[in-house]
């Protein structure tokens, strides 16, 4: 069953009205097919009505819907030979992030990414997204590995921040963040970095510091969540849809800021309507600008990076 969004009512109204129909035109003799059709064809426009004036808040719950694509689903439909690695060498494992040797399209890279889980089980299994400090180490390990093999990294980015807390602070949360930060931006391959659902705070950006990052048309990237922004500015967490406007978060924005390079589209309603699509929409872009980076000598990289951050806000 999908899940449908409190802005997504007149949808769902319609959605259901549509099931109601077909479960009486069952046995019957009546032909409602005419009918069903109409309300097919007005669900689906009233769908691509809203999504197409989606405010900066709706879009922060589109990025959060529950039935998103995660990291494990793109391994699934995008990547093939996937070999996951795990460990930091000092601490442990941390489920939060996820990483291994991949293919894509034929072409062997490093990927890398957040996993939110899709239940209750799984989400507390992956911290809902939110990584650890052996998660980031994790991953400059990995990047260190990529450096080594001549593999380009690919990211997916989608946490709502890195684990706030007290036993990831007694083990050095901000210098592992930073640790990160400083490893993709030395890193000696191509990488290709994407915000497939939630970009949040320093969390988002230890895995988003490549030479071209690339967002989902409904995923939202921003310093803080709106409701911390809102709890800080108005001490309530009511105001966050004021504070998602203020901030700038959408990719439309982000893309018009210089923050990011590059809009995946999504299908009508969300990746959550069609993961598949959502995913093979991804793919294709990945594979394109992986395609554009591969065979530029290290110099240039690193070199195209440090320009790139050094530009934003100039």
């Amino acid at each position: 069953m999908l899940t449908f969004l409190d802005f997504e009512k007149p949808v769902a109204q319609l959605q259901a009205r549509i099931a109601e129909l077909r479960a009486a035109n069952e046995g019957e003799q009546i032909d409602m097919g005419d009918e069903l059709a109409k309300l097919e064809a007005k669900s689906a426009d009233q769908l691509k009505e809203i999504y197409a004036t989606l405010s900066p808040w709706q879009k922060t719950q589109v990025a959060r819907h529950p039935q998103r694509p995660h990291f494990r689903d793109y391994v699934e439909h995008a990547f093939t030979d996937f070999m996951p690695l795990g460990g930091d060498r000092y601490f442990g494992e941390d489920a939060a992030i996820l990483g291994g040797f991949a293919t894509l399209r034929g072409r062997q890279v490093m990927l890398i990414g957040h996993e939110k889980g899709h239940d209750t089980q799984t989400r507390l299994k992956h911290n809902f997204g939110m990584g650890k400090p052996e998660g980031y180490r994790k991953a400059i390990r990995l990047m260190d590995l990529a450096g080594r093999f001549g593999l380009p990294v690919v990211t997916l980015v989608d946490t709502s921040g890195a684990f706030p807390g007290i036993e990831a602070e007694e083990r050095g949360q901000a210098e592992a963040i930073a640790r990160a930060i400083e490893a993709c931006l030395d890193l000696p391959v191509p990488m290709v970095a994407t915000i497939v659902g939630e970009g949040g705070s320093g969390g988002a950006v230890a895995l988003a510091s490549a030479e071209r990052v690339l967002m989902f048309e409904h995923a939202v990237y921003s310093v803080i969540s709106p409701e911390g922004c809102a709890s800080i500015l108005w001490r309530t967490a009511e105001k966050a849809a004021d504070a998602a406007e203020a901030m700038k978060v959408t990719a439309q924005d982000l893309k018009e800021l210089g923050v990011i390079d590059r809009i995946v589209p999504e299908p009508v309603g969300g990746a959550h309507r069609d993961p598949k699509l959502a995913i093979r929409y991804l793919a294709d872009t990945i594979d394109d600008e992986l395609g554009a980076l591969v065979g530029k000598d290290v110099a240039t990289l690193q070199k195209k990076r440090a320009d790139r951050y050094l530009a934003i806000g100039g």
